[in-house]
């Protein structure tokens, strides 16, 4: 007869293993971080998106004792460095910022996104939110939105944007559906050179970022129609909101720049972040800085973003679907 205790000692063992693996996982995530935190960037270098991300990171690296390493991998709508966090280690040291449209829009647009922005991605903390600025060449003659909405009525026009899907052409198509205006989609690549269209004529108007395009509404080469959000902008005070200048308090166009982890991430460290993130957000220096080039600093919970996102999908699904807009 042969002895059953070499396989009972290791089923005790295998128990054991299990029962400490979870008490493992929390003490290395108490302890979090111990090494260098990557926080990726889906734009160039200068955008709202790269701006807020190493306001963010120098801050976290002060509070932590950390590095923290801004890397920019721009490219298909921001999927090129979301994906990179959607297939790391669920650990908290890779991160990224991106904007809402990576979980809202992307998954409706592109067909052959790599990795399920909903699935892979965990929404930490909305960091800030932005508008758009809806500006006209000079020579468009409409001075006002309702001006501008009967003149579509009239004649052929066109908006630029500076690409399809990007929250430009997102806030004009809406424009779109709730005014009934009609205007055809110029895209370019990238918001520099449709302000050049605009400013050259090719282009009648378009909805862009309000820093790209404030110095020439200011020189007076653009005229400045409203912001797309509810409130005024602090950059732009003298611009009317385009809820208030259609007469639709519950219009908001604007666009949030979400922090995000790879779904899975121990809840230690989401918890760690989502103070590091509301702290940061709340200074006033780092306010201060982001309103300067049209960002409002919120720094909310991982819960409150996962529901924002959830409302933002909803939002934007018609709008999408509406379009018929389909890129690989």
């Amino acid at each position: 007869m042969f002895s059953r205790r070499p396989l009972f000692s290791l089923s005790l063992l295998a128990a054991a293993a299990a029962a400490l693996a979870p008490i493992a996982v929390h003490a290395q995530a108490a302890a979090w971080p111990t090494k260098t935190i990557r926080v990726l960037v889906g734009s160039p270098p200068g955008g709202p998106s790269d701006i807020t991300s190493r306001l963010f990171a120098e801050q976290l690296q002060k509070r932590t004792g950390q590095a923290v390493v801004v890397e920019n991998k721009p490219g298909a709508g921001n999927n090129l460095a979301a994906g990179v966090v959607a297939q790391s280690e669920p650990d908290g040291y890779t991160l990224v910022v991106s904007p809402d449209t990576v979980v809202t829009t992307n998954p409706l647009v592109y067909r052959n996104m790599p990795f399920d922005a909903k699935k892979d991605l965990l929404n930490v903390s909305i960091l800030a939110s932005f508008t758009q600025l809806l500006v006209c060449n000079p020579k468009v003659k409409a001075d006002t939105v309702p001006e501008l909405v009967a003149l579509t009525k009239t004649q052929p026009m066109t908006y630029a944007s500076g690409g399809p899907a990007v929250p430009g052409h997102l806030a004009a198509e809406m424009f779109l559906q709730k005014t009934g205006a009609r205007m055809q989609h110029i895209p370019y690549k990238g918001p520099a050179p449709a302000t050049t269209a605009v400013l050259a004529g090719e282009v009648d108007c378009g909805f862009l970022a309000t820093p790209t395009v404030m110095p020439q509404v200011q020189a007076g080469r653009l005229k400045a129609l409203a912001v797309s959000s509810a409130e005024p902008s602090e950059l732009a005070p003298q611009v009317p909101p385009l809820a208030k200048a259609l007469n639709q308090k519950d219009l908001d166009i604007s666009f949030k720049l979400v922090l995000q982890a790879r779904r899975g991430t121990p809840a230690p460290v989401v918890a760690a972040l989502e103070q590091h993130a509301a702290a940061i957000m709340a200074m006033p220096e780092i306010q201060a800085r982001l309103r300067n080039v049209d960002l409002k600093a919120v720094g909310s919970t991982s819960a409150q973003a996962e529901r924002t996102m959830q409302q933002e999908i909803a939002r934007w699904a018609p709008v999408v679907s509406q379009l018929g807009l389909k890129m690989d």
